[in-house]
């Protein structure tokens, strides 16, 4: 498909961005794993490159230019380098910025994306509960006004960047009896009073980002920190959601390169029955069906990026790429273990690291059950009985 083709501009994003992960976020990577804290050193290196400011307006110091192509080429270069790195950036400009810029006013735009858009301040996007994963709408944290003040209460959990974070875009509800009618978006700033983050540990993989709990308790937020509508929070969540959805299905396409480049490599170096394992034919067999699978998500991933940045309806082949892609990284670095044998179970060779970050992307941004019923309803309404 010609749409798929990457334009002259495209291909220098690519390019730099590539050459930046190889050259910093890769040697790193198994370093900042094993500290298992947020890389300030790659976050400023990520941001030096204009990369927190791609599709953000130039007048609140965005890059004026870059839609989810853009973002999708960046998504998989930095996850191919280090999946961590690159879901720090994705929660950042994916979620939390792109709901300020997509839904604030002009005053808030003003006020905090420059911030935002350049990297000097991160964002983080609260939305996920104890209670309520899948099932945002069932969401607890409370909202209620008074003398023109918000007043937060309630938690928030699994929440990337929310210790490092300037802002935070919280979404709670005003009134639980109109279930998902009643939910409001905020921005809650880091230092607010009442407002407590505890961080995670244990995480499994994607460990050199910050993963944590947010708890409010009468936290106030200003009035003029309410994003858009009252009423209308969950509705922003679900279309931020859905186009981020694209972006994660490019960071799973970076990991999956990322587990098929280190097969390879290692598959020419390792030798037995006198020749390397990658001449033998059930290595060439793994490593073809591992370089398939990933294409097949690259391009559901950019023609979903490329229905988007058109103004056409997206919804259903992001959830397809975003299922195919997370299913695919997760059985692609299985694979990479498996060619790398033994010595692939431990940290030694890198791939278990990679396995590790894999993981969790069937989960977080929709369920890969979650992803399987929007694609079925989707489905059943361009087929009605």
């Amino acid at each position: 498909m010609a749409d798929l083709l990457l334009t002259e501009e495209e291909q220098m994003l690519q390019k730099m961005v590539r050459d930046f992960a190889d050259r910093e976020l890769a040697p790193r990577a198994r370093e900042t794993d094993e500290k298992q804290e947020f890389s300030w050193e790659n976050w400023r290196g990520m941001a030096n490159l204009g990369l927190m400011g791609i599709g953000i307006d130039a007048k609140y110091g965005g890059s004026g230019s870059g839609g989810y192509r853009q973002v999708s080429i960046v998504a998989e270069e930095i996850a191919r380098g280090d999946a961590g790195a690159s879901v720090s950036m994705l929660a950042h400009l994916s979620l939390g910025t792109n709901t300020i810029y997509r839904f604030g006013n002009e005053e808030q735009k003003q006020r905090l994306l420059p911030s935002l858009a350049s990297g000097k301040g991160i964002a983080a996007w609260a939305l996920t509960e104890p209670g309520s994963g899948s099932d945002a709408a069932a969401l607890q944290t409370t909202a209620t006004e008074r003398d023109g003040t918000y007043f937060l209460n309630g938690s928030k959990m699994f929440i990337t960047n929310a210790a490092v974070a300037e802002s935070i875009v919280v979404f709670a509800t005003m009134d639980r009896s109109l279930g998902y009618k009643g939910i409001s978006a905020f921005v809650v700033a880091r230092d607010s009073p009442g407002l407590q983050i505890n961080p995670l540990h244990g995480k499994m993989g994607m460990r050199s980002s910050t993963t944590d709990e947010v708890v409010f308790q009468d936290t106030p937020v200003p009035s003029n920190n309410l994003l858009g509508e009252q009423g209308r929070g969950f509705n922003y969540a679900m279309e931020i959601l859905d186009s981020s959805r694209i972006i994660v299905a490019a960071q799973c396409v970076g990991i999956g390169q990322s587990a098929l480049e280190a097969a390879m490599r290692y598959a020419q170096q390792r030798e037995t029955f006198g020749k390397p394992i990658a001449q033998h034919q059930g290595i060439q067999f793994m490593l073809a069906d591992m370089a398939t699978q990933i294409y097949a998500a690259r391009v559901a991933t950019m023609h979903a990026a490329t229905l988007k940045d058109n103004g056409l309806p997206f919804v259903e082949e992001a959830s397809m790429a975003k299922l195919l892609a997370s299913e695919m990284c997760v059985e692609v670095s299985s694979k990479a273990i498996q060619v790398h044998g033994g010595i692939g179970y431990f940290q030694e060779a890198g791939v278990e690291r990679i396995f590790r970050d894999a993981r969790v992307t069937t989960i977080y941004e929709g369920t890969s059950e979650v992803q399987r019923l929007l694609i079925a309803r989707q489905l059943l309404a361009h087929y009605p009985a």
